[in-house]
């Protein structure tokens, strides 16, 4: 897997920069988001963005193929993406992004999940549990989790 994330970190580097982009530069960060790249390739087959659920239909996940549909706006209006990944600016200030996809577009509107998806309010981070961690592995904020999805 190693030199499968050492190429995918070059591919999404040089996409970001051909794109007039920059990806985090946070290493240790962007390696764990192309591993969720990675392990989401191989669970559906298609690159979905490792910070949102997948339904593992490529026609109803189009919109978060990264990079997704909600870069540009996010990074115009934060100044970073929604996990993180791609920044407009290296020193950018990381705060919690509203999520702008539609969750209609998962099949029947709803996931039937055995545990609830927490999302930490401070980052983004996201997880499936029936409790939050403490503090967030992420950003070490403690108390800031909601439930995302049941």
């Amino acid at each position: 897997m190693a030199g499968e994330l050492e190429a995918l970190y070059r591919e999404i580097r040089e996409s970001a920069e051909k794109s007039g982009y920059k990806i985090n530069p946070d290493r240790e960060f962007v390696m764990d988001l192309l591993r969720g790249i990675l392990t989401n390739r191989e669970r559906y087959g298609y690159d979905s963005c490792p910070c949102r659920l997948a339904s593992g239909n490529p026609e109803d996940d189009s919109d978060i193929v990264c990079p997704c549909d909600y870069r540009d706006d996010d990074l115009e209006e934060y100044g970073t993406c929604y996990c993180g990944l791609y920044v407009a600016d290296e020193d950018v200030e990381f705060k919690s992004i509203p999520e702008r996809r539609n969750m209609e577009k998962i099949p029947g509107g709803k996931l039937d999940l055995k545990i609830p998806v927490l999302r930490c309010r401070v980052c983004g981070y996201l997880c499936a549990r029936k409790a939050p961690p403490e503090p967030c592995p992420i950003c070490g904020v403690s108390g800031k989790f909601d439930v995302f999805l049941e």
